[in-house]
């Protein structure tokens, strides 16, 4: 896994937990929603980027 891939995957999730955050202090259910999806998205790269390597 490259640097950059790995700085970006963690900027998606920290972004996502941040929307996720900002969500359920408003009490907005869409944006609560699009965190966890944000989140989620991270980690299926971060997962694939690990299996590249392995194959390496």
């Amino acid at each position: 896994m490259g640097i950059d891939d790995k700085i970006g995957n963690a900027a998606q999730e920290a972004a996502g937990k941040l929307k996720e955050g900002v969500g359920k202090a408003t009490d907005n259910e869409r944006l609560e929603a699009e965190g966890r999806a944000d989140q989620a998205k991270a980690d299926v790269k971060q997962a694939g980027e690990k299996i590249k390597d392995v194959f390496k």
